[in-house]
């Protein structure tokens, strides 16, 4: 492997800015050096996804690399080197999407493309995804339903555990419904932000689920707003809230809404519902979905497991099982459409999003090598 071109390619990626609907740029470099690299097809689709393809000489089972290109912004203010200029400083390389998560990406296009088509059976590919730091998944639907892979990785970051599990995260609203009235006469109202803090209490305080293998769910209040807003002297007759809530397997749109109707909340009127995500490409497209992306799990004996397992041991990569604690695009590749999938990348999850973002230059090599050896085990294993 070309190390030095793995990592002169990393930093292009990030000194390509690609927040969430702007990944025009950075998708143009992934599909020239898809092809640059020699992948059998490249493409982009409707959504503004990279596709690469690579193609081995024994007829097999299809495995998707999965890593998404966009990011979350970044103020170069607070930063203490450019977040888009790809520094090095010692073994180390900053910048905004470093971990998370264009060195995983560049790592698995490197993995692929040095694949020995030779000894594999089957079909490999790696995806580009966009918008995933806005709607898990989203991007990556189209993506599974044009290819229809047989069993994906999630390159996110794990700091080299394998994971076979991952939270969930849906954004609950809840709104609490009072009355108005003029600010100098507040007795002939009933103010709806008295009422939400009331319910808050009630809300914090529900005991929520756990899971052995993925941990506990969370409820995270992220915002408040009342209505009227500014509220002139006015008594507001809404308050509204927004929950981030970290989901279990098994849970439901269903059984979250269900778990608000039996709190004991007395005389205050309120809603809750889970929010409704608008999404558009840099493409144009245009997409829509409930804001619940479902938590997934898989079982360690799972042959897609195992396979992965030996892979690493063959490429003397050590590892763990885990799981993962943020949401990824594995929400929809195992917890909607059911399809067998792991995660597995370089950094910590802690290291998304924070200033002075970072991967280590030796962690970016390892990484590329573990997905090549993961992709030949997996595909010579029972499932070929």
């Amino acid at each position: 492997m070309d190390e030095a071109s793995l990592l002169s390619f990393t930093q292009s990626l990030i000194r390509a800015r690609s927040y969430s609907g702007e990944e025009r740029e950075v998708v143009k470099l992934i599909t020239q050096e898809m092809s640059r690299l020699g992948f059998d097809r490249v493409w982009v689709d409707d959504i503004g996804t990279a596709i690469g393809m690579i193609h081995g000489d024994r007829p097999g089972k299809t495995l998707l690399l999965d890593g998404h290109c966009d990011t979350v912004s970044a103020n170069p203010a607070d930063w203490s080197v450019d977040p888009f200029a790809g520094v090095i400083l010692d073994d180390t390389l900053y910048g905004r999407g470093a971990a998370d998560m264009k060195a995983s990406l560049a790592a698995m296009i490197y993995a692929a493309a040095q694949l020995d088509r030779a000894a594999l059976a089957g079909t490999v590919l790696v995806s580009a995804t966009v918008l995933e730091e806005v709607m898990e998944g989203i991007a990556l639907a189209g993506v599974i339903k044009s290819v229809r892979p047989d069993f994906v990785i999630i390159g996110e970051a794990t700091n080299f555990a394998l994971n076979r599990a991952g939270r969930g995260r849906a954004e609950i609203v809840l709104e609490t419904i009072g009355k108005s009235a003029h600010s100098s006469s507040p007795q002939a109202g009933l103010c709806a932000v008295h009422k939400m803090l009331e319910l808050i209490p009630l809300v914090e305080g529900a005991e929520l689920p756990s899971d052995p293998v993925v941990g506990s769910a969370q409820m995270v209040l992220t915002d408040i707003v009342s209505d009227p807003y500014p509220g002139h002297s006015v008594v507001p007759n809404r308050c509204r809230v927004s929950y981030d809530r970290r989901l279990m397997p098994g849970e439901t749109p269903q059984s979250i809404l269900a778990a608000f109707q039996q709190l004991n909340t007395k005389d205050i009127q309120y809603k809750a519902s889970i929010l409704a995500g608008e999404e558009t490409s840099y493409t144009g497209q245009t997409l829509r979905g409930m804001k619940f992306f479902p938590a997934w799990k898989f079982v360690d004996e799972h042959p897609l497991v195992q396979a992965a397992l030996e892979g690493l041991k063959r490429a003397g990569i050590e590892t763990h099982l885990g799981s993962y604690n943020f949401c990824t695009n594995g929400s929809y590749s195992a917890g909607i459409a059911g399809i067998p999938t792991i995660g597995f990348g370089p950094g910590f999850e802690t290291d998304a999003h924070t200033v002075d973002e970072s991967i280590k230059i030796s962690d970016l090599t390892k990484s590329a090598r573990a997905f090549a050896a993961m992709a030949q085990s997996i595909l010579e294993s029972v499932f070929a």
